[in-house]
Formats: structure tokens, C-alpha cells, sequence
């Protein structure tokens, strides 16, 4: 992963190289790493994952086909 560094501007590189981590899911990872996790513990949770994942789709293709109303914007969002 590479950032570039203009004008000597540190802080701004240092903001992109961030969001570049956030964006790869490696502060993520590293948070799920600090502990060991139990394979009965980790079928669980990637159980509930998979579970969210298919009510998030099937949420957005209900508010897709009109059945549900669109999601509501947040008010810090928009500046």
C-alpha cells in the first residue's frame, strides 16, 4: 500500500493512508486478532454475520420494489 506525501503535508498523507486501512478492513482484522477466538465462537458469529448480510438484502431489495419506505439520511451526511 503506497501514499503519497505532497508538499510535506504529513497530516493529509497520514488521513489517506487511514481511510486506505479502513476502506481494506485491516484495522478490523487486527481488532479480531488481539484475542484467540474459539471455533465454536467463530461459527456463531460468522452464522450472525451471514444472517445480517441476507436481511440488509433482502431490506434493500424490499425498498427497491417500493414495499418498504427508502432508508432515512442522516443530517450530518449532507455539507
Amino acid at each position: 500500500m503506497q501514499v503519497l506525501v505532497r508538499d510535506n503535508n504529513v497530516d493529509q498523507a497520514l488521513r489517506a493512508l487511514k481511510k486506505k486501512l479502513q476502506r481494506e478492513g485491516v484495522f478490523r482484522e487486527m481488532k479480531a486478532r488481539q484475542a484467540y477466538e474459539k471455533p465454536s465462537e467463530r461459527r456463531v458469529r460468522e452464522k450472525a454475520q451471514a444472517v445480517a448480510r441476507h436481511r440488509k438484502a433482502a431490506r434493500k431489495k424490499m425498498q427497491r420494489e417500493g414495499l418498504l419506505p427508502c432508508a432515512k439520511k442522516h443530517a450530518g451526511a449532507a455539507r
